[in-house]
């Protein structure tokens, strides 16, 4: 139902098995479409009209390993992409911080239809939860690959999913989450508090913090990421960004709203007209 934005599934399944995540048990292993399906399917949706497709998996670095025959990784695909005539952007989600290539920084920087926004999930900021979430990576791993993204793109945006009250974490655990919070600055992040779900790992454990202390430290990392957005937005002020139209604001026919493509949204004024258009707005 919406004429401007598309989405494409490239691979099913996920084999990370972190303990807090049924996708495993219920989606199974991974399982990559051939690359000339995607391709095609995206060819297909840009003749009719739409401008930007985000590719989906559970970890879409993972695309292409399972097919070792195909040739075709991830960065293979997004350059195959790229030469799409028409299509104006690609997005992508989610993209597992274990696995994420120097192959991938690059084409978020060379390719044009690539958005300059990933999303990277930290989940965590303590190493002890971390490896307790199986995450298979370490907060200075992690920040590692943030910097040398930062260092071949300067202009890239993050993204990022935190969980907050993981059985046994401690307040000296959480301050690690909101440090490594405060240290990035994500353009984007989605915040829980942690809830046990059928099937998983976590869920022989006991929920050793409360939901009272659960809900502490959710506000409180909350706050910081609405400053963290607030002092984001500022500095785009007097600023001209490209905007991707896509509807009419549901208050005011009169303003338009649409994203930047660091996933920024903007509303602005102007007719039905520019609806899947790009145009430099004004901040």
């Amino acid at each position: 139902d919406d004429p401007v934005k598309a989405y494409v599934s490239i691979i099913r399944g996920c084999d990370k098995f972190c303990t807090y995540c049924v996708v495993p048990y219920t989606r199974g292993q991974e399982a990559s479409r051939h690359p000339d399906q995607i391709v095609d399917e995206c060819q297909k949706l840009v003749d009719k009209g739409y401008k930007e497709i985000t590719l989906l998996g559970q970890n879409v670095n993972s695309y292409g390993k399972d097919k070792p025959e195909w040739q075709s990784l991830f960065h293979d695909l997004l350059y195959r992409l790229d030469a799409i005539p028409g299509l104006e952007r690609i997005r992508f989600m989610t993209s597992h911080p274990y696995d994420i290539t120097r192959d991938l920084m690059l084409a978020v920087r060379d390719l044009p239809s690539l958005c300059e926004f990933v999303h990277f999930p930290i989940q965590c900021g303590s190493n002890r939860v971390l490896r307790k979430m199986n995450r298979l990576y370490t907060r200075e791993s992690y920040m590692e690959k943030v910097y040398e993204f930062k260092e071949i793109l300067p202009s890239v945006t993050l993204g990022t999913d935190i969980i907050v009250g993981f059985p046994t974490e401690t307040e000296d655990e959480f301050e690690e989450t909101y440090n490594a919070l405060k240290e990035i600055e994500y353009s984007v992040a989605f915040i829980f508090s942690y809830s046990a779900r059928k099937g998983t790992p976590a869920m022989r454990w006991q929920d050793t913090v409360s939901e009272e202390e659960k809900d502490r430290r959710l506000q409180r990392l909350l706050q910081l990421q609405n400053e963290v957005y607030a002092k984001q937005r500022q500095v785009l002020v007097n600023t001209p960004v490209e905007v991707l139209v896509e509807r009419q604001s549901h208050k005011n026919k009169e303003l338009l709203k649409g994203r930047t493509r660091c996933w920024k949204n903007v509303v602005f004024p102007g007719g039905p007209e520019l609806i899947g258009s790009l145009q430099q707005v004004n901040i």
